[in-house]
């Protein structure tokens, strides 16, 4: 049994190694788990307007792997850290945000990558999918000047 069988699977956060390309049925895996989370909200929201334009109980319990599932299966690169904990890879960097059930999102990447110069568009990427799917996502200036978006959910799902 591999790690992953044995801990089920886990989306990418962008503290983590590097997903390669064709890492062997991982995108199969992001589709099934994101499948999975569509038929989630689809069966929990029966007879909503839009059963999949809410993020599901379930979610709301664990917004950070539900935003960093999203972000993945909408084939946004996630950023990486190598072993000794220096940042490898261009990406999503998803963490805890400061407010109870909210999330963070940072573009991060090496130092010298142009991440930051990037920031803004691919920070207004991520958050269009994020609205999409009901996530309330907006796009903040943090210290050093670096953007980031405070993601919660939307009032209608919290009540």
């Amino acid at each position: 049994m591999g790690a992953s069988e044995e801990r089920g699977f886990e989306p990418a956060t962008g503290d983590g190694p590097a997903v390669p390309e064709a890492a062997g049925g991982r995108a199969g895996e992001v589709r099934t788990a994101f499948d999975g989370m569509l038929q989630i909200r689809r069966l929990t929201r029966v007879g909503a307007a839009d059963p999949e334009g809410v993020p599901a109980p379930w979610e709301l319990h664990r917004p950070l792997r539900a935003v960093a599932l999203a972000l993945e299966a909408a084939g946004i690169p996630a950023s990486a850290v190598g072993p000794s904990g220096e940042r490898t890879d261009t990406g999503y960097r998803v963490c805890a945000g400061e407010a109870t059930g909210s999330v963070r999102v940072e573009w991060a990447g090496p130092p010298g990558s142009g991440a930051a110069h990037d920031e803004e568009k691919a920070l207004t990427g991520c958050a269009t999918v994020l609205r999409a799917l009901g996530w309330t996502a907006l796009l903040y200036r943090g210290p050093r000047r670096r953007r980031f978006l405070e993601v919660e959910p939307p009032p209608a799902a919290r009540s």
